[in-house]
């Protein structure tokens, strides 16, 4: 275990590692806790019940939070004709097609989500290497590859985030920034819990919600009481 610096080891003597947290408590620990000298993010680790392995138990979604994110996000639109028009209108930071292509072929990834229209990826499938590898890739299932650019740009701009199981089956997402209002996270976090539990999968048996936990990005992790959400 590596060894926590001074302030990390008085911001965990505010919390019971043994404890189990409501919501509530546990974000306005988290605020209390943060002690870096810039606008920490506020981050959810959930641990699921199912088994990573198993393509019918995959965990994956979106949803967008009530308060966003904190974070204004740069999102690049894959487009020819009146859906790059309408992708323009909505606020998109950049919109266009091989000229796009050809850019990121080059190296550039001055983005941080990529909307596609279907028709377009054919030709945006040849970065699949390249914006993969970042996970930048559009996806149905994320709502990054539509018709409907517009409404896709909106809601990405207004907080809409992507959350997936990973190979631990564990989420990680984040709810917002320290400089939040306790109320404006408990929202959010609402919003995340409630959207991973309807996507609960089928096949998944047992204790779906094992492990809740929130921290914020240098401040230490507090436990939540995962059972009010079962």
């Amino acid at each position: 275990m590596p060894k926590r610096g001074k302030k990390y080891q008085e911001a965990a003597k505010l919390i019971d590692a043994d404890a189990l947290y409501e919501a509530s408590e546990a974000i306005e620990l988290v605020k209390k806790a943060a002690t870096a000298k810039f606008d920490e993010t506020v981050e959810v680790a959930i641990r699921l019940g199912v088994d990573p392995r198993k393509q019918d138990q995959n965990v994956r979604g979106v949803v967008v939070l009530p308060n966003g994110t904190g974070k204004t996000k740069r999102v690049l639109v894959f487009a020819k004709g009146e859906k790059a028009k309408e992708a323009e209108q909505a606020g998109a930071d950049y919109v266009g097609d091989q000229d796009l292509i050809n850019k990121i072929q080059q190296g550039w990834f001055e983005f941080d989500v990529c909307v596609a229209t279907p028709d377009m990826m054919s030709e945006v499938g040849k970065l699949g290497r390249l914006l993969g590898g970042k996970g930048l890739m559009p996806n149905p299932k994320a709502g990054t590859v539509t018709f409907d650019v517009a409404n896709a740009v909106k809601e990405i701009k207004a907080g809409k985030i992507e959350y997936r199981l990973d190979k631990a089956g564990q989420i990680h997402a984040p709810i917002g920034k320290v400089s939040f209002e306790a109320e404006k996270l408990q929202e959010n976090f609402k919003a995340l819990i409630e959207a991973i539990v309807r996507a609960k999968p089928a096949a998944a048996k047992g204790v779906y919600l094992k492990n809740i936990a929130i921290s914020s990005t240098m401040g230490p992790a507090v436990r939540v009481n995962a059972q009010a959400y079962r």
